[in-house]
């Protein structure tokens, strides 16, 4: 998400627990600026890949990454109130790994 109220890192925050941006912690951008930071993506892989949970969400609530109502099970974090299905998760966790450079690892991977 965007915060039009403050400057600098502190523009880009986490959609689901509103952190800001910072050096030691990676984001994934989604559409329309939606962010998701490597602790959320972390929690939301292992909830909903490595452990095969999650929720369903009613229709129409929508992915904040791909802005869309999808079927299946979806993660969920109270403080930001933002949900994730497990689509947008399993490919931000894998584009996120990719980047050596974040030192990122998939959970479940070691």
């Amino acid at each position: 998400m965007h915060d039009t109220d403050a400057q600098g890192n502190e523009f880009f925050k986490c959609d689901f627990c509103r952190r800001a941006w910072a050096e030691e912690l990676p984001m994934v951008e989604g559409h329309k600026g939606s962010l998701i930071c490597g602790d959320c993506l972390r929690e939301a892989f292992t909830k909903l890949v490595v452990e095969s949970g999650g929720e369903t969400v009613p229709d129409p609530v929508t992915c904040a990454l791909c802005l869309l109502h999808q079927e299946g099970k979806h993660w969920w974090k109270q403080e930001g109130g933002a949900v994730a299905c497990r689509r947008c998760v399993n490919q931000s966790a894998r584009i996120l790994a990719k980047d050596k450079e974040s030192g990122w690892v998939l959970p479940g991977k070691g």
